[in-house]
């Protein structure tokens, strides 16, 4: 696809990446953390597009005075040296012009962010709860392999080594680009360890993959909160703390209630409960933007619904299929230990590519 960058406009970014390198130099920008972050930021994620329109530009450059040297000289060998650049240049040009393209078309601005994952077992009793757990090690798995960071903000389980929920961040830049395509319905099939006729039970666990919200992203008024204090307790009951340390904060308007009793410090249960909250309400704001908007595209690879189901393991076949695009992968055990990258590249690809279609 010929890309012509005036066109497109696209030299906005360009203006706007000058813009940002003289901010980003400002002392006082330098002294408002919180500023200087989000302009470092938006400079690293235009960096690479404005890197690849110059670059684009000298190679516009070359292939016109390669084409004017062809039609000049009559020399053999040094007309098929010619082709040869100019065959170079065109297939530099047409993946530039690829890449350009995909980077203005509009981007998800939670991509950058930092995750809450909330993983709830759904139909199946103990059996959705211990594959719950395992969906949880397979993603911490997958944070530990990308050098992200995990940290569990509430849990609750089954008494047998599963969760009937558990909440989680997974700190990394880019960790929601890439576990967004996670949120749905996750499939189980197999033989339950409890199962002595040997039959093949399904069982489903829900995936939510929530983009961090900051303190700048949404607003949330004191007045708004309940908050109540009770104490922590175990599987089955068992206090895991004598004291009252565990929060419980219900956001009156919305009637959105969170929890934590992972700390023993109900401080620090009050600071994860509240990030909790307010990812969660930025989740609802956008979710109604988001509905209000009766012509979004709907996405091949998923609408987004955590309703919809999205993907199956099926243990006797050692098969995970992914429902949103066909794929069909035979390495159950590699990818229950965290090697997710295969299918979350698929996704990707999938997605760019019914980018480029309607482009």
């Amino acid at each position: 696809m010929e890309l012509n960058i005036e066109e497109n406009n696209i030299t906005a970014s360009e203006q706007r990446y000058e813009e940002l390198n003289k901010l980003i130099a400002d002392p006082e920008i330098m002294r408002d953390q919180q500023l200087y972050k989000k302009y470092t930021q938006e400079h690293a994620t235009l960096m690479p597009l404005v890197n690849n329109m110059r670059r684009l530009r000298d190679v516009e450059a070359e292939l016109k005075e390669n084409t004017e040297l062809l039609h000049e000289t009559d020399e053999a060998d040094f007309r098929d040296l010619i082709r040869t650049e100019i065959a170079d240049l065109e297939a530099e040009k047409e993946q530039l012009d690829r890449e350009i393209l995909l980077a203005i078309q509009p981007k998800d601005p939670n991509d950058d962010k930092n995750v809450i994952v909330e993983i709830r077992a759904g139909a199946g009793g103990d059996e959705a709860g211990l594959f719950a757990a395992e969906l949880f090690r397979m993603y911490t798995a997958y944070a530990e392999n990308r050098s992200w960071t995990t940290e569990i903000i509430d849990s609750h389980e089954t008494g047998i080594g599963g969760f009937k929920e558990i909440v989680f961040m997974i700190e990394g830049k880019g960790a929601f680009s890439r576990l967004k395509y996670e949120s749905g319905v996750h499939r189980v099939q197999r033989v339950p360890v409890t199962e002595s006729g040997g039959r093949i039970h399904t069982s489903t666990v829900t995936v939510a993959v929530l983009p961090e919200a900051e303190d700048v992203d949404i607003e949330i008024d004191p007045t708004d909160l309940q908050i109540d204090t009770y104490r922590a307790s175990g599987a089955g009951g068992q206090h895991v703390n004598v004291t009252s340390s565990a929060i419980r904060i219900t956001h009156v308007p919305t009637g959105t209630v969170v929890t934590c009793q992972d700390q023993r410090s109900q401080h620090k249960n009050r600071d994860k409960a509240m990030k909790h909250l307010r990812t969660k309400l930025l989740d609802l704001k956008q979710g109604e933007q988001a509905d209000a908007i009766a012509s979004e595209r709907r996405s091949q690879v998923g609408t987004g619904d955590r309703s919809e189901r999205i993907r199956t393991y099926n243990y006797p076949q050692g098969r995970v299929t992914d429902h949103r695009i066909g794929l069909t992968l035979y390495q159950l055990d590699a990818i229950l230990m965290g090697d997710i990258d295969e299918i979350i590249e698929a996704l990707v690809t999938a997605e760019h590519e019914e980018a480029m279609r309607e482009a």
